[in-house]
């Protein structure tokens, strides 16, 4: 009996050992390579292979490609164990015909979200718009890769990149919205409805927007070169985003950070052209991250055989770390 008693302490103190062990295990604090490597050029172009085929018309709001590029969201954010933030199975803003200006039939908005593990009411957005231009009146379809298929499958990976984590254990402090918003060809209708009309998290406690419009090929200026992108907006409203979006770049990626449109008097305006400024004019902070424009934009020839997968999954890595520090970081960044 004495030795039976001895060898129970023994196992006790093993199995408490073991447990002790396991708990500082998990409390080691995540690596975020570890889930960047999950956003690979192969997963990043087969879906665009989908999003920018034939079959999505061209995604033209409120028209019948549109509503497939919309159920192609919802079917991925499912199969990853993504829920809405608006009720269970209902991944749809919905945006009634009422709010568009001129023949544009209604349409919707994609959100899906990954809950903070502590400050669960500051939100991160991620934002793409999911419509394109549709069909031409010659009967082309504008498939829309870059513009923004690129952007749209950027942020589905950065997604499942994020749930990754969680399941490890390393969910994100703050929660993450992924945004997908549609008329934003026919004047950024799906980001304003979502920031003037009805947003599902309050404005005031919405951290950041990362806008994501065009990030899968070369524009004429950087041919030749190593890969880059254009910032845009990332020193508008607060100097410590700016400073942050470098400094992460500086240590994952080593892009270049191209700030020629971020000038006040670009005659571009691109500051003022995607979903990104419906944020900034509610005094949130944002990044804008483009190629540039090419040939292709806003014609037929813009297909996904076209895009730069390699480069394609590097900037949706750079995007991926900085809305990981973003949303981990102790202080929510500070309003200049």
């Amino acid at each position: 009996m004495k030795n039976l008693a001895i060898l129970l302490c023994a196992t006790l103190l093993l199995s408490s050992c073991s447990s002790s062990q396991n708990k500082n295990k998990s409390q080691k604090p995540a690596n975020p390579e570890t889930y960047a490597k999950t956003i690979t050029a192969n997963e990043l172009k087969d879906m665009l292979y989908t999003y920018a085929s034939d079959e999505f018309e061209g995604r033209k709001t409120g028209e019948p490609g549109q509503k497939k590029a919309i159920e192609f969201l919802k079917s991925k954010y499912v199969a990853a164990g993504i829920p809405s933030p608006i009720a269970e199975g209902d991944y749809f803003q919905e945006i009634p015909e009422s709010f568009f200006k001129g023949d544009i039939k209604a349409s919707e908005n994609v959100l899906a979200y990954i809950e903070g593990s502590e400050k669960p009411d500051e939100i991160i957005i991620i934002s793409a718009h999911l419509d394109h231009i549709g069909i031409s009146k010659n009967g082309d379809i504008n498939n829309g890769a870059d513009d923004d298929g690129s952007g749209t499958i950027a942020v589905l990976e950065i997604a499942e990149a994020f749930k990754a984590a969680e399941k490890d254990g390393h969910g994100p402090k703050r929660s993450i919205l992924f945004l997908h918003v549609t008329g934003e060809e026919v004047g950024l209708y799906g980001s304003r409805y979502y920031a003037d009309e009805d947003p599902i998290f309050p404005l005031k406690n919405t951290v950041v927007d990362l806008n994501i419009d065009m990030i899968g090929r070369v524009d004429p200026k950087h041919e030749g070169g190593k890969n880059y992108l254009y910032l845009i907006g990332s020193d508008k409203l607060s100097k410590e985003l700016h400073n942050i979006s470098e400094e992460i770049n500086k240590k994952h990626s080593n892009l270049e950070f191209d700030y020629t449109y971020n000038d006040d008097n670009d005659p571009n305006r691109f500051y003022y052209r995607s979903d990104h400024y419906n944020f900034a004019k509610n005094n949130i902070p944002v990044i804008f991250y483009f190629n540039g424009t090419h040939a292709d934009y806003h014609r037929p020839s813009d297909t996904p055989d076209k895009i730069n997968y390699e480069f394609l999954e590097t900037r949706t890595r750079l995007i991926f770390y900085t809305a990981w520090e973003l949303a981990n970081r102790d202080e929510r960044i500070k309003l200049d």
